[in-house]
């Protein structure tokens, strides 16, 4: 039990740095959380968890390694780009439009932007690759093959709260804004994906 306890809580902080850094993830998470509220965050983190569950299994039994992802990064990082840029586009057209709110009216909206944001994000995946890799392969050297679920336990809760629970303060925010200040934050907003889209160029290829 002690054992557990500790490693629970190396992995509690350690995912941290990557469940709570501001991303294409989170930022779409705002927008939805807007309409959707709660509901909308853990859709997200459903769509996130059919990526993250893959990946964590491929980087435990060795199927993936940093030997294997050099060009796969960078195709990776060009489809993210272009996908943010283009929804960062949809968003700012929005602004323009009287009923803002009409874009986020997407019934899968949340759980597919989960799936997009994570499979096409190249530092959700390097991370994976580097940070989680030693987390994973200190779960394999306590547990064997029954540390991964472990592991993969205690980091994926943290998703679903942290996810859930940004998605409700936006909603709960974007419920006393005025329609010219709600326009003003998905524009900002919008504008952060496009940086977000910048960096993983400049990533991909410098």
């Amino acid at each position: 039990m002690e054992q557990l306890l500790g490693f629970a809580a190396v992995v509690i902080v350690i995912s941290a740095s990557g469940v709570m850094s501001p991303g294409p993830l989170f930022t779409a998470n705002i927008f939805y959380g807007m309409k959707g509220g709660t509901k909308a965050g853990l859709k997200m983190a459903y769509g996130h968890t059919v990526v993250e569950l893959p990946l964590i299994i491929l980087l435990g039994v060795g199927a993936l390694s940093l030997e294997t992802i050099p060009e796969f990064r960078t195709y990776i990082a060009i489809i993210g780009a272009v996908g943010l840029f283009a929804f960062a586009g949809i968003q700012l057209r929005q602004v323009f439009k009287q009923n803002v709110e009409s874009g986020f009216k997407t019934k899968h909206g949340p759980f597919l932007a989960g799936i997009f944001l994570s499979a096409l994000n190249p530092f959700f995946i390097i991370w994976w690759l580097t940070i989680g890799f030693k987390l994973i392969s200190d779960s394999l050297i306590l547990w064997s093959f029954w540390g991964i679920g472990i592991m993969f336990l205690l980091h994926i809760w943290m998703d679903y709260a942290w996810l859930s629970s940004t998605a409700m303060i936006s909603s709960r925010i974007s419920k006393v804004l005025s329609n010219r200040n709600f326009k003003f934050l998905i524009a900002v907003l919008s504008i952060a994906l496009v940086y977000f889209g910048i960096t993983f160029l400049i990533e991909a290829f410098v």
